[in-house]
């Protein structure tokens, strides 16, 4: 379903903006008029073509050059910088030359007289709808040092978490690759040796010997079409999780496998919570700011959601009516934001949600980190346990035979 981006004028004269999804554009103006907008502009999203030059990826603006950006530009903005002079200098002292001459391109829009927002709305897809709104409603508000602190905080508290995760998840994933490639060479080299003598001795084998002769035989024949399927197997995921179908399934399976599918729900709730908690706080309306979460979610399974708490709301009913109904969302989180909407205190009750589950996070990432050590030596254990098992003492009982 195509995405459009608008810009509407609200009935007391406000301005919003965001995306909104929806089958065509036709539909998506009249979903607009139907909340009192007045249309400003209506266009579909466009998706920014890929660099020119073979080692453009090397180029790839990373989540940590928007950290040091947002914190730098507010720290310079609140010793009262003028906003093109900060640009300018955040453009020459920019490690990436890529992100470093988008910055100019933006010092040159607001000197030419455009809002800091509108210009930086050029390049949504490296800030992101969620960093464009809330510049815009600093702007609106006169409250735009106020909301680039805010920003440099919450793009902070994020980097922490993703850091952590990978950081959690490196080493494992490290010791594993490593221990299927050893596996692979010893299968397919090493083993078919030493079993050619222990069948060559024409003596009884055990039957974990026998079928590690069995694989090691298939390894050492076969080992192409073993890389064949992997491969294949990598592409047809890769490109499966590309369909939204895919994309939709994998998601939801991410937040069901045993251990790593908690701290998924938990990150995308703190993601939601937050997200939402910094909009409203700038002043952004609440459909809006649903709207603007949904597209910085990183889940399917919760932008649907999110859309289906849209719907709920333009009905009239309550922003948890359809949290209530996933069992993704925690029954705490669907009780809490229910009194702070009840109370009129969403905002705080959002950031107190994002603050609860942050801490679970910090504690189950801990947790991770500290299991992770014993499980690949368990792992270790097993695998030479059985390959011991399997070679050396058939050849201990040959040798002790002779």
């Amino acid at each position: 379903m195509p995405t459009f981006k608008y810009r509407a004028q609200e009935s007391n004269g406000k301005i919003q903006a965001g995306y909104i999804e929806t089958a065509d554009l036709e539909s998506a103006a009249m979903a607009l008029r139907e909340r009192g907008y007045e249309i400003l502009l209506l266009e579909e999203k466009k998706h920014e073509a890929p660099a020119k030059g073979g080692f453009s990826f090397l180029n790839r603006i990373k989540q940590k050059d928007l950290v040091v950006f947002a914190r730098t530009l507010s720290v310079m903005f609140s010793a009262s910088v003028p906003l093109v002079d900060s640009l300018r200098n955040l453009s020459r002292q920019a490690e990436n030359p890529r992100f470093g001459g988008l910055l100019h391109d933006v010092a040159n829009e607001v000197e030419g007289g455009a809002q800091f927002s509108d210009a930086l709305e050029k390049y949504s897809d490296v800030f992101g709808d969620f960093f464009v709104n809330m510049i815009r409603s600093g702007e609106t508000s006169g409250q735009l040092t106020e909301v680039l602190e805010y920003l440099a905080d919450q793009m902070e508290k994020d980097y922490d978490l993703n850091s952590k995760i990978r950081g959690a998840m490196i080493y494992p994933a490290f010791i594993m690759s490593g221990l299927f490639v050893v596996a692979f060479i010893m299968m397919a080299f090493v083993v078919p040796k030493l079993t050619a003598i222990l069948e060559e001795a024409n003596v009884a084998l055990p039957l974990s010997t026998r079928l590690l002769i069995i694989v090691a035989n298939f390894f050492q024949n076969f080992w192409w079409l073993i890389i064949i399927i992997v491969v294949g197997a990598a592409a047809f995921f890769r490109y499966w999780i590309t369909t939204p179908s895919g994309r939709y399934l994998w998601d939801r399976l991410k937040m069901s496998i045993p251990i790593f599918g908690g701290l998924f729900r938990r990150i995308y709730v703190v993601r939601f919570s937050r997200s939402l908690a910094t909009l409203s706080k700038g002043g952004v309306d609440m459909v809006s700011s649903l709207e603007i979460v949904s597209g910085v979610m990183g889940n399917e399974v919760w932008k649907h959601l999110v859309f289906e708490t849209i719907r709920e709301v333009n009905d009239g009913n309550s922003i948890v009516a359809a949290m209530a109904r996933e069992k993704y969302v925690p029954k705490i989180m669907v009780q809490m934001l229910g009194v702070g909407e009840e109370s009129g205190k969403i905002e705080e009750v959002l950031g107190r949600l994002s603050s609860f589950f942050q801490r679970e996070i910090d504690n189950l990432v801990g947790n991770l980190v500290s299991l992770i050590e014993p499980v690949v030596m368990i792992l270790l254990g097993v695998g030479v346990g059985i390959m011991v098992s399997a070679i050396l003492l058939p050849l201990y009982n040959l040798s002790s035979a002779a």
